[in-house]
């Protein structure tokens, strides 16, 4: 592609397009054209969406999940149908997504905003494991999933939160996913069916 003969609003469209995880150059170009020949409907209603994404979508206070701005803790939390003595602990909210699709969990999640990643910059420190803590204490966790990705750092993460729990002294069952989840898939993406019986097959640690 010939950049230079591209009008400059239309490269600024394709450069931050391209800037999005898994969006690649040929994508990104993909989409702005899409944008470009689609009504002005269209772009306007796109641009409102990503002007509000900021100032509209707020987490919540005690499980880091994402909530509304207007709501003041995380549905999943509130509700009395949900055992708040299970929690299972994710690295990033839209795993709750995928495990509330398999329809097999009833229990409460915590967000720990990452995992541990030396070469990210991403350390134990930048976590949500105090209130993770916090939290077992308060609601009286009995069992602690842990959830993090089938990943190098998913699995660093689960040890040094392990480890951590039991340094704190606090009794609790920990157990794992089962390992019905490929390794270097994350969560996010892992079909239904994986991740059901990767919930029933969970192991204690």
């Amino acid at each position: 592609m010939h950049r230079q003969i591209l009008p400059t609003a239309l490269l600024r469209l394709i450069d931050e397009l391209g800037s999005l995880p898994g969006v690649g150059p040929r994508t990104a170009e993909r989409y702005a054209y899409h944008l470009l020949r689609a009504s002005d409907k269209k772009s306007h209603t796109l641009a409102d969406s990503l002007a509000k994404l900021h100032t509209q979508v707020s987490t919540c206070p005690i499980t880091f999940a994402l909530i509304d701005f207007d709501e003041q803790y995380s549905k999943l939390y509130t509700d009395e149908s949900r055992n708040k003595q299970l929690v299972a602990l994710v690295e990033e909210p839209l795993d709750i997504v995928a495990l509330e699709k398999t329809g097999q969990f009833n229990g409460t999640y915590h967000v720990l905003g990452g995992a541990i990643s030396p070469i990210d910059g991403i350390g134990p420190e930048q976590l949500h494991i105090p209130e993770l803590v916090q939290r077992i204490k308060k609601d009286n966790v009995i069992e602690l999933i842990i959830a993090t990705n089938a990943s190098v750092e998913g699995e660093s993460t689960a040890l040094f939160v392990q480890n951590y729990i039991k340094d704190a002294d606090i009794q609790i069952d920990v157990s794992r996913l089962a390992r019905g989840i490929p390794v270097g898939v994350d969560l996010e993406y892992a079909d239904q069916i994986t991740l059901g019986h990767a919930l029933e097959g969970r192991k204690k640690l």
